[in-house]
């Protein structure tokens, strides 16, 4: 007996592919990041203006800065860019990693700046203070620097897990005293460079530096290997071990875990750890390879500025990485638009909080552009949707 075909649904067609991708494209949340970069960006051409500088300059300038220099004499010029925005961008994904790991638990840890600063203390003190052998050194310093990070971020969880205190208020605190740290043992005659009156260490020693992984003009380090690590131990931790089911099951609903018997407490403490420790290691990472000697201003706004990083990846490890290096562009684009645009690098703070505030709210850029509420239909169901009501008919 042939078999009915008539009651099945037929093969999509790419007119369909088109209507599903269309579906399912505006609906989701990606769109809506697009989009504020959109809107933060002509914001930003509005107060150029205001400013009375040429908004094509200051755009063209950041480009030529961040991404391609098209008037570089050379290939490498021209490529060289690209990989100032890779650099800018590794320890705003390390960082931006750690805090994700905190957030995902229901842990708000903005005490970052703290614990890259505590980070990079220990990586410099290793890093000028002894000889090592190559490799074996740099790795001393790395580590270092990570477990000055957990332990700095240890404390927070293990005060919250036996006291129930606030993570705010103790990471907030603990930012003040990791500068004033850092301010007091910049006059210790151990951290001061000698023969001069700055307030800065010793360069640490050449086997201590992150190598460069390209040859100049090129601005390429083992950092960035360093934050792919980062995120693949990240996205394994938090999808493939029990540790990191508990994490994401107490940060989704604390008293149901508890329920479930899991340990709220060790999971808190033990999630704190290691939020520092991926903080402390993006010190690390700012001082071997960027910095390479430490000052009052070794951490700047990384701490910060790594908040805004897992924000707006949605604290997911690849959404991380991309909101790194979207904001390792803005950094390293921001320094030449102010040079040749005569524009303020403040303008790339302006850049980044609005993108920050419209990611915060996506139903006011839905609204913005009258985009339908998001669903969560993938093309292919939507297809097999699509089918069945053929069939229907």
């Amino acid at each position: 007996m042939s078999e009915d075909t008539s009651q099945k649904p037929s093969r999509a067609s790419f007119g369909q592919w088109v209507k599903a991708a269309w579906h399912v494209g505006v609906r989701s949340n990606w769109l809506v990041y697009v989009l504020a970069v959109v809107v933060a960006l002509i914001i930003g051409a509005i107060l150029i203006l205001i400013a009375g500088a040429s908004v094509g300059d200051a755009y063209a300038a950041m480009f030529r800065g961040a991404i391609f220099n098209y008037e570089a004499d050379s290939l490498a010029g021209m490529l060289a860019p690209l990989t100032s925005s890779i650099h800018a961008a590794s320890p705003l994904i390390i960082a931006g990693l750690g805090l994700a790991l905190g957030f995902r638990a229901g842990l708000f840890n903005i005490g970052g700046n703290g614990q890259v600063m505590m980070g990079a203390i220990a990586a410099a003190y290793f890093g000028f203070a002894f000889s090592m052998p190559p490799v074996i050194h740099m790795l001393v310093c790395i580590v270092a620097a990570i477990l000055a990070g957990s332990i700095y971020a240890g404390i927070v969880g293990v005060l919250k897990a036996r006291t129930g205190a606030n993570e705010v208020i103790l990471t907030i605190m603990l930012n003040s005293i990791a500068l004033l740290f850092l301010r007091h043992i910049l006059t210790l005659p151990t951290f001061q460079q000698a023969g001069s009156a700055n307030p800065r260490t010793e360069t640490i020693d050449a086997n201590a530096q992150l190598p460069e992984l390209l040859p100049r003009p090129f601005q390429l380090n083992l950092g960035i290997v360093i934050a792919i690590l980062a995120a693949i131990f990240v996205w394994w931790y938090l999808e493939r071990s029990t540790w990191g089911f508990e994490l994401r099951a107490v940060g989704a609903n604390p008293d149901a875990a508890r329920t479930a018997g899991m340990n709220i407490g060790k999971v808190t403490a033990l999630t704190m750890a290691l939020s520092g420790a991926l903080t402390g290691l993006a010190g690390g990472v700012q001082l071997t390879g960027t910095m390479k000697y430490l000052d009052a201003g070794v951490a700047g706004s990384l701490g910060f500025d790594a908040i805004t990083v897992a924000l707006l990846g949605r604290n997911s490890p690849i959404g991380t990485v991309f909101a790194g290096l979207l904001f390792g562009g803005f950094k390293a684009g921001g320094r030449i638009m102010q040079v040749q645009a005569g524009v303020p690098i403040d303008m790339v703070l302006i850049l980044q909080s609005v993108i920050v505030l419209l990611i915060a709210a996506p139903p006011f850029v839905r609204w913005l552009f009258r985009l339908p509420k998001r669903d969560r239909v993938s093309m292919r169901k939507y297809l097999t949707l699509q089918a069945e009501k053929e069939v229907a008919a």
